[in-house]
């Protein structure tokens, strides 16, 4: 989320949270641009007006540097021409404040279904379902229980099936700036071993591996 109305932030990031999403926060362009530097992210909430500079000179550069993330931008409700110099720039969508958190959510999930799973609500890997609208897993139709973070954990590596994830991508992924913090990575293992467990008790196969000194791959 690129925006300076601070308490707007704050509605925004704990609505979001409850729906799953890891949330980070640039209250300026020089936050923003920081992160954008060091991170990819699913979707950004980018607000046009910012205290130190437009938020249509970070969709630029976002776009000139070849970023693939996923944009939302907000704009106040009259502002036309700044809505579609945003779309011609590139964006996937915009919000014109005020604006409903439901549908700023739905919005959201809109975008990321679109540049990661081709638009489709369920994405599928052999005899594993996943519903991306319900947030639920089935293995031969049956309903497993996973936790948030075994379901994002999940959604995470079979996204990126057949190719090995590092852990540093998986906590920048569960936790996002927080995993700055964690010198340790046990939190991921207690999630890996979680997610195999019930994936198999359920009659999944064994598709997630380790990969020695890399990472994890989910393969079959």
């Amino acid at each position: 989320m690129i925006e300076d109305e601070k308490e707007l932030v704050k509605g925004m990031a704990q609505y979001l949270r409850q729906e799953s999403y890891v949330c980070e926060i640039a209250y300026t362009a020089s936050e923003a641009r920081e992160k954008i530097m060091l991170f990819d992210y699913d979707c950004i909430l980018l607000d046009i007006s910012l205290p130190d500079g437009n938020g249509l000179q970070i969709l630029y550069e976002l776009k000139r540097m070849g970023k693939a993330d996923g944009v939302i931008i907000i704009t106040a409700k009259n502002s036309l021409d700044d809505r579609v110099t945003g779309l011609n720039l590139g964006a996937d969508d915009y919000l014109s404040k005020p604006f409903y958190l439901p549908e700023l959510s739905a919005r959201v999930a809109a975008v990321i279904r679109r540049k990661r799973f081709e638009g489709n609500t369920k994405l599928s890997f052999k005899e594993i379902t996943i519903d991306l609208l319900g947030k639920t897993v089935l293995v031969h139709g049956g309903h497993v229980e996973l936790t948030r973070k075994e379901y994002n954990l999940l959604l995470f590596l079979v996204s990126n099936k057949n190719r090995v994830v590092s852990k540093n991508a998986i906590a920048e992924h569960l936790s996002g700036d927080d995993a700055e913090l964690l010198d340790k990575f046990d939190f991921i293992y207690s999630h890996i071993k979680n997610l195999k467990k019930k994936l198999t008790e359920a009659g999944a196969e064994d598709y997630l591996k380790t990969i020695y000194g890399l990472g994890y791959k989910f393969a079959a």
